[in-house]
């Protein structure tokens, strides 16, 4: 019975604890995209190789 009144005053705080790091993280933005990193996975960093119209470019590119 003793240990409830050690319990319940750890569990209010760890509530507390909890309720202020979930208000820091919608205040900060962490869900404002929820699906946009996972597209950005999928995304091909690579561009096509576009020639370059320069001087220095004039060179078609290699197929392979």
């Amino acid at each position: 019975m003793e240990s409830i009144y050690l319990l319940i005053p750890i569990s209010v705080i760890l509530v507390f604890v909890i309720a202020v790091v979930f208000w820091w993280s919608v205040r900060s933005g962490q869900f404002d995209d929820l699906e946009g990193p996972g597209f950005r996975i999928l995304m091909d960093d690579d561009g096509p190789n576009i020639p370059q119209a320069g001087p220095e470019k004039s060179e078609k590119p290699e197929r392979s």
